[in-house]
């Protein structure tokens, strides 16, 4: 079962996910270990000096509810992982993001999906095909979901707003980028919603993209790509969401285009070539309404408490076998020939001390800084 958070739940929730090195992970871990939020915070300052590093600063509780005051002045709402508007994708991703901020038309969140993607800058034909299959996806029932970017995200979302669309955007859900999309930014608060995971006055950057095209994918049944360059953004968003087991559809394009280089490739890989939205809704109509997996949404089970003599005894090992390079966790788990829940542990330390880098694919390193 779904729970919705109290008020003083929600300031603990941010509080924490807030905090540095408290990753998605690391949260979910440290929801598992210790039960609650409050638990959970009250534990990080000795588990980061049992790490040997030095605890990391909670944000201030009064800072945070003046930032939960400002984003409900706005008419928008923090969604925590565990409340019923989280979306059903998200939730069921393995490290799934601790809580969403949202603007617009919330109810669209609990809608079946379906992410359009691709180059910014798109061919007119690009553009239009974007806007016609959104359209003619929206229309069958399903959200465009898409990222506001240039080209064929602009496409994607004016072509689904008539019948709501949702865009993930990499700064905080009050920045309008690019400036140029300000119209459609406006319209997507009228007919369809603005998610992100950034905090509000946060300015896009490099490093948000990734972790906003990972949303994009999650929240969706599917990722259409139409027009991407070799090692573009939609192409990371293509991967992420097979490794979601999420489908993969690709718009097929003129051997000579720079931008068709990267959609011919995920046909080459297997992708669902696609031409029109009848393409994509025949791959999707028989798993539409089933869940996604197990999105454990009644909240993390408390594991049974290691015995901080055991998490000691295997520490040094654990950190004889890592390393700059990322190695992934069940390999070390083979290597320290270990109790997984002990190593989880002691990387759960390393990690809020500063000390440990997570890696896509369920992988660790030591960090740059602690080399």
């Amino acid at each position: 079962m779904t729970r919705t958070l109290s008020e003083l739940e929600r300031v603990r929730w941010l509080q924490l996910s807030r905090t540095p090195n408290v990753g998605p992970v690391t949260f979910t871990q440290l929801l598992v270990r210790f039960g609650t939020v409050e638990a959970a915070l009250c534990e990080v300052p000795r588990l980061a000096r049992r790490g040997g590093g030095i605890p990391p600063k909670v944000p201030d509780e009064a800072v945070i509810r003046c930032e939960l005051d400002a984003l409900t002045a706005k008419g928008g709402r923090m969604i925590a992982s565990c409340e019923p508007a989280f979306p059903r994708g998200l939730a069921a991703l393995d490290a799934s993001p601790p809580l969403i901020f949202a603007l617009g038309h919330i109810h669209l969140l609990a809608r079946e999906m379906i992410a359009i993607v691709g180059a910014r800058n798109a061919s007119a034909l690009g553009r239009k095909l974007a806007q016609t299959l959104a359209r003619e996806l929206s229309e069958a029932g399903l959200i465009v979901v898409s990222g506001m970017a240039r080209g064929i995200d602009t496409a994607a979302h004016e072509g689904a707003l008539k019948n709501g669309t949702i865009a993930v955007v990499a700064g905080g859900v009050d920045i309008i980028y690019p400036p140029e999309n300000k119209p459609l930014y406006a319209a997507l608060l009228e007919e369809g919603a603005v998610v992100s995971e950034m905090p509000l006055g946060e300015a896009p950057q490099a490093r948000h993209f990734p972790r906003r095209n990972r949303i994009v994918s999650g929240m969706a049944r599917g990722v259409v790509v139409v027009e991407a360059a070799e090692g573009s953004g939609s192409l990371i968003t293509a991967r992420m969401a097979l490794e979601q087991n999420r489908e993969v559809f690709a718009v097929p394009g003129s051997p000579l285009d720079p931008r068709a280089k990267g959609t011919n490739r995920l046909l080459r890989d297997g992708a669902v070539l696609t031409e029109s939205a009848e393409d994509v809704l025949t791959v999707l109509r028989p798993i539409l309404g089933a869940e996604f997996g197990d999105p454990g949404r009644d909240g993390p089970v408390t594991l049974p408490v290691i015995p901080e003599i055991e998490i000691d005894r295997i520490r040094a090992s654990v950190e004889e076998a890592l390393g700059p390079a990322p190695l992934a966790v069940d390999e070390l788990i083979r290597v320290c020939d270990a109790p997984a829940q002990a190593i989880l542990a002691v990387l759960l330390e390393l990690e809020l001390a500063g000390k440990l880098t997570r890696h896509p694919g369920n992988a660790v390193s030591w960090s740059a800084e602690s080399n």
